[in-house]
């Protein structure tokens, strides 16, 4: 056995969480930790019952005992059978862990709870005389002989707040402002004057759609456009109006089941549906449904927890003590909703319609109108009812020719002779024999004694065609591309008969009945809604001149079935006539007679407006009630249209049914193993069930318990990490037991407790660490912060880093003015790359720019397609999973888009016509305070200078490529007087816009 001198260290007592279970965690657990189906010879090393129980050969570690302890003669082995870790597992420990080890074994092998799953303890300060951020980063910088760093120039602070608040860099108005303050509170007013500044809502706002796999596509082949924004809209709204983060978590979580949920709280939960959605035609849609619940699961687990639960998805977490079991407890909270799975519907139900605020106002007022339109019509109903029941009386009396009546086809004819017609007992026709592509009925009957003013086509279902349908067609739906009537009358040519006012009991979208009268094989129409067919359709044409009474002859009707969709024709159908002068068409097919008939308590609002307007209409004097109905039913088409075109969100429900839950055998669909309820893992606080089963609103209330050691330390890490580029722990994903022990411990603890103990208040958390000392330090580095602490890990200077791309994009615009502050709204679609869409769509999707303001909007607004995100956003998460790690790159991608887009090419133009408008005398000098919010010094000014100069001399000789700069982008291009010198002062501002210092959070 190998021997190792104690030495200087030996005195100090070593402690598992820190230098021990990384050890144990990295070589030891896989083989010997939580997972028992991976685990060998039957030996736990993650817990102190395992590691001290007595095995076949005795105990893995004895406390204080290293002869009698196999670890330890295990790991100094020269025998490759027993030697640990194997050899195979390319895994081996240094002279100095084995000694890391053998002095904790000597000092009594205490093991330690991971300090992720330790209850928060707010930490007692000593000397607290101040920010106690500063304290507590003073107090560990001690431990290392360092100092925090002076304080950073005003000028460097305004604009790394900027940015960390707001994403933007600060107006000159706000920097001549805050520069002008000489009181001693100062810096807090800039931060509450940021804070409270809307653009902090879309500043925070871009983290969280990381984490919420937000996109504006489903994503996968087809990549369907979908309508979540309204969701991303109130993530904005909630930062800016500081929603407590506890409220802001139930809302997202389990919104639709608090008591009586707002619009609001039902919006919230938006969050959950922002998943990709499957669409391909293999895919089976049970498992396409568990995919969609267990990217649920594992996005709340990473967004809240910090735990990589998808590695316990098919067997025990390996490193972690979460169990496939816990998996699936998690799981099972999600597992309820009543989305199936099937199809690739982005506005899949549940859903939300959303209005924008200009919306509800309109439609408030149109409302209104309509109130008052109702009331004049029921006053003018109160009026004539005794005329209403004596014509009541009188139409009681005539005969049946006022009810829709079926024709009885003498000649029934199709341009497909083996296509053949069978009459049924209801007087419909039913097809069979051949299936055509395409048909043309063509149907001739006696022209009835009575006359005719109008046609009526039922499509009626059957079991013979798909799933009960109405057609032959694979989905069972029709498109009539054309239906037109002739008369024959006798002695006289054949006459085609002008058909108007379409009607129908449905319409499916981009087929509506208008289109079966203009004649076009490109239009007509169709009911499918997306389902099986559980009800029969009908549609009523008015004849503009009605056919006389006693008139001779016969009417042919034809009716085209000329659409591209195979076997989309009508496969059984009735074809009736009518007397009545407004037949009302409803869709169980009701009419005046039998409406009559009903008793009046017992009437259908249907019967009832039949029978009434049927009255209105044979009374000439009644021609202002029509007005009336004529306005009422403009009313209700707008507010329908208002509705039809309003965004629909997916949200979160239950179905009333709870499914069943198993752990599922290597995370299939198909293999179902043991039942298993909702629940936490046991290594956590245990959940309070409100009910007998543990629903989302208990998870989301126990996430920000005062007892969950978990959510307000990752939250905090998450903020820290915006604000200094690298959280106390690194790993923002993983606060498993593979993550890194914290930075600053206490100060995360610090925080995590005072996040809560204050409400969960987000904007005060970020106050308190912005108005920090340690915040605000200049980000200069000595020679001994660089040799103590290379990556700044502890905090002895403020952090320095490059800005993310979509901020780099924004401060272009906002420093040249360009920028249009539209909070919120439909997703734009700025310049980008012609192809991209249309390569990773097969051609089906093409991208089209847009125009005019929507062009300059924040880069938070950008439209998102899930399989080819914008290509100027390289730096960012891919929006297919959750994701909350801060992504940051030096990418030449960088230099190709900053030097060469279209956008930063227009915004150096608008920056140099700015400059020249607010300091015609010194432009360089004003675009570059504009953009780096200091003054350049003389070298940085005349190397500007001499770049100007060279600029303007080439285009003096090439003004041909001085047009062609200036006319890019839709912005105004300056005087053509001026093109030489405006091209040149707009390349300085490009190169502005990409020094080091522009593309960096100093």
């Amino acid at each position: 056995m190998a021997f190792f001198p104690v030495g200087a260290e030996s005195a100090q007592l070593l402690r598992f969480n820190s230098e021990i279970r990384p050890l144990l965690s990295d070589r030891c657990f896989p083989c010997h930790g939580f997972d028992a189906k991976a685990r060998k010879a039957n030996l736990r090393l993650d817990t102190a019952e395992g590691a001290f129980a007595l095995g076949e050969n005795g105990p893995a570690i004895v406390p204080g005992d290293l002869e009698r302890s196999l670890i330890w003669e295990r790991i100094n082995s020269d025998n490759p059978d027993e030697v640990m870790p194997p050899p195979d597992s390319h895994l081996s420990l240094s002279p100095s862990e084995k000694q890391r080890i053998r002095e904790w074994i000597l000092q009594g092998a205490q093991y330690e709870k991971h300090w992720a799953f330790l209850k928060i303890q707010k930490p007692t300060i000593s000397d607290h005389t101040g920010n106690a951020i500063d304290d507590l980063i003073s107090q560990r910088l001690k431990q290392e002989e360092l100092t925090l760093s002076p304080k950073a120039s005003d000028r460097t602070l305004i604009r790394r707040l900027s940015f960390d608040l707001r994403g933007l860099p600060p107006t000159q108005e706000e920097l001549d402002t805050f520069l002008q303050d000489q009181s001693s509170d100062a810096w807090e007013k800039l931060v509450d004057r940021f804070l409270a500044d809307p653009a902090f809502g879309e500043r925070m706002s871009w983290a969280w759609l990381d984490a919420a796999r937000y996109a504006d596509s489903n994503g996968y082949q087809g990549d369907r456009e979908r309508t979540m924004w309204p969701w991303r809209d109130w993530v904005i709204k909630s930062f800016n109006e500081n929603l407590p983060f506890d409220q802001f978590t139930i809302w997202q979580i389990a919104g639709d089941l608090l008591p009586k949920p707002t619009h609001e709280q039902l919006l919230a939960t938006g969050f959950l549906r922002n998943h990709p959605i499957n669409g391909e035609g293999g895919r089976i849609a049970e498992e396409n449904r568990v995919d969609y619940v267990m990217d649920m699961a594992e996005t709340v687990a990473t967004t809240w927890l910090g735990l990589t639960f998808n590695c316990a998805r098919c067997h025990d977490h390996k490193y972690d003590p979460i169990s496939q079991n816990n998996y699936y407890g998690l799981f099972d909270f999600f597992n309820h909703t009543p989305v199936s799975g099937a199809g690739g519907d982005p506005q899949t139900p549940p859903i939300l319609t959303t209005h924008s605020a200009e919306e509800e106002t309109l439609i408030l007022e149109l409302r209104e109108q309509l109130g008052q339109i109702t009331q004049k019509q029921s006053q003018f109903k109160e009026s004539v009812q005794d005329r209403l029941i004596e014509w009541e009386k009188n139409k009681l009396r005539e005969p049946a020719q006022n009810e829709w009546i079926p024709f009885l086809f003498t000649e029934k004819n199709s341009d497909h002779p083996e296509l053949t017609f069978s009459p049924l007992s209801d007087h419909s026709l039913l097809t069979s024999g051949s299936t055509p592509k395409k048909v043309i009925y063509t149907l001739s009957a006696q022209v009835p004694q009575s006359g005719i003013r109008a046609l009526r086509i039922d499509a009626l279902r059957h079991p013979s065609f798909t799933d009960g349908g109405l057609a032959p067609s694979d989905s069972g739906n029709f498109v009539l591309t054309s239906f037109e009537a002739y008369l024959h009358l006798e002695g006289q040519p054949r006459r085609e008969l002008k058909l108007q006012n379409p009607q129908a009991t449905f319409e499916q979208n981009g087929w509506p009945v208008e289109g079966a009268l203009d004649k076009q094989d490109t239009t007509g129409w169709a009911v499918w809604n997306g389902k099986r067919f559980e009800q029969d359709h009908a549609a009523t044409f008015e004849l503009a001149e009605p056919i006389a009474p006693q008139s001779q002859g016969k009417i042919e009707l034809v009716l085209r079935h000329q659409s591209q969709h195979q076997a989309h024709y009508l496969g059984r159908f009735r074809i009736s006539h009518t007397l009545l002068h407004s037949p009302q068409l409803e869709q169980r097919a009701s009419s005046l007679s039998s409406s009559l008939k009903t008793p009046k308590d017992q009437r259908s609002p249907d019967q009832q407006k039949t029978v009434f307007s049927s009255f209105v209409s044979e009374q000439p004097e009644f021609g202002d009630f029509e007005k009336l109905e004529q306005q009422r039913n403009s009313l209700v088409q707008k507010i329908a249209q208002i509705e039809k075109s309003a965004p629909k969100v997916m949200i979160m429900a239950d179905q009333k049914k709870r499914r069943e839950t198993y752990v599922l055998k290597v995370g299939s669909y198909q293999e179902p193993l043991g039942r298993v309820d909702a629940h936490t893992p046991e290594i956590l606080p245990s959940l309070t069930q409100s009910h007998e089963k543990a629903n989302r609103l208990d998870l989301a209330r126990w996430l920000v318990s005062r007892e969950n050691p978990l959510t307000a330390r990752v939250i905090v890490n998450r903020v820290w990490q915006e604000l200094f580029g690298i959280g106390f722990v690194k790993s923002a994903e993983d606060f498993g037991v593979q993550s890194e022990i914290p930075s600053h411990p206490q100060t995360l603890d610090w925080l995590a407790a005072d996040f809560i103990e204050h409400g969960w208040n987000f904007k005060r958390l970020i106050r308190q660490i912005v108005t920090s000392q340690t915040y605000r330090q200049a980000s200069e580095v000595t020679s001994l912060q660089l040799e103590k602490d290379p990556h700044n890990r502890l905090l002895a200077r403020a952090s320095r880093f490059r800005l993310a791309s979509w901020m780099i994009r924004d401060q272009a615009l906002a420093s040249s003015g360009l920028l249009r502050k539209k909070i919120g709204g439909v997703p734009v679609k700025p310049w980008q790359p012609e192809g991209l869409w249309q390569e990773v769509t097969f051609g089906k999707k093409k991208y089209t720019p847009d125009q005019g303001e929507n062009l300059y909007r924040r880069s938070l607004y950008t439209f998102w397609r899930r399989i080819s995100a914008p290509p100027m956003f390289f730096d960012t998460a891919s929006r297919e999973t959750c994701e909350v790690t801060s992504h940051r790159t030096n990418s030449p991608l960088h230099a190709l888009i900053t030097l060469n887009d279209p956008l930063y090419s227009e915004a150096a133009r608008a920056l140099a016509l700015r400059a020249r408008a607010t300091q015609p005398q010194k432009p360089i000098a004003t675009a570059f305070e504009s953009v780096l919010s200091r003054r350049p010094r003389h070298d940085e000014h005349e190397a500007l200078r001499k770049l100007f100069e060279q600029a303007k001399a080439n285009f003096s000789e090439k003004i041909d490529q001085a047009n062609a700069l200036l006319a890019i982008g839709e912005s105004p291009s300056g005087p053509q007087s001026d093109t030489v010198e405006i091209a040149a002062l707009t390349t300085v501002c490009l190169a502005i816009l990409n020094t080091d210092e522009a593309l960096t959070r100093e």
